[in-house]
């Protein structure tokens, strides 16, 4: 899989197909790597999207078992992506494009068209993460025992003080709704959107729904659209439908 360097940053990414440019965001939270865009219970868009899409998918900055890496921006965690996102597109001439992030790619798909809503066509968020008043620090702690241990024992540079700043920059900062933007923000998005919403600890179904309602371009899949696995092709189908239909 190639890698593009710019400046201090790697990006590792992967593509399949032809077509309208697709970004894919893996989940998996900060540790999203390609290699888990074939997690049970989902599908992995390379592969489902190939055949009508110029799919791309990247290893977000810093997560384990990637192959992209960079300086942790404490002071701008989700704009860091951002900017590695954009770069991405930019080298492989992508200037719009269609987006598709599960999990931690909701909120990343959020700042991406608060940065860039000329290039978005159109957003696909798949069981997107999003803030859950009864499990306040949930991204933060799961992100303190899975992430940022490994990246401490592979970086001389980087701390465990370090991580839980940009941690709690990320995830502490504005506890609320999706994270990266608020509700005037999403009820001022007329971009194309589709929702695919779960209930589970890191991806609340409240705040799915809620952007689902807000956004006046958007619709949401059926729920449950995970289980039983049967209807994972339903859920397919509505996506392909979606994107048809905007590129």
């Amino acid at each position: 899989m190639p890698t593009l360097e710019t400046g201090p940053v790697k990006i590792h990414y992967a593509e399949a197909g032809a077509g309208t440019p697709m970004l894919v965001l893996p989940g998996g939270g900060l540790n999203g790597t390609i290699a888990k865009l074939d997690g049970p219970n989902s599908f992995n868009a390379l592969h489902a999207f190939a055949d009508s899409h110029r799919v791309i998918a990247v290893d977000h900055r810093n997560a384990d078992g990637g192959g992209s890496s960079g300086p942790l921006e404490v002071d701008r965690p989700w704009d860091a992506f951002t900017d590695d996102q954009l770069a991405l597109m930019d080298h492989l001439g992508a200037d719009k494009f269609v987006v598709m992030g599960y999990c931690i790619g909701g909120p990343m798909i959020w700042n991406l068209i608060k940065r860039a809503p000329e290039r978005v066509i159109a957003a696909v968020l798949v069981h997107p993460s999003g803030f859950r008043p009864e499990l306040p620090d949930v991204f933060y702690d799961m992100n303190m025992t899975n992430w940022a241990p490994p990246l401490c024992a592979a970086r001389d540079d980087v701390s465990m003080e370090t991580c839980e700043a940009f941690l709690t920059r990320m995830y502490r900062a504005n506890p609320d709704f999706v994270f990266t933007v608020d509700r005037d923000f999403v009820r001022g998005c007329d971009i194309p959107l589709l929702v695919l919403p779960d209930d589970s600890p890191p991806h609340p179904f409240a705040p799915a729904m809620e952007t689902a309602l807000l956004a006046p371009n958007a619709q949401a899949s059926l729920f449950p659209w995970r289980e039983p696995a049967e209807r994972i092709p339903l859920a397919l189908r509505h996506v392909r439908m979606f994107l048809a239909a905007q590129a």
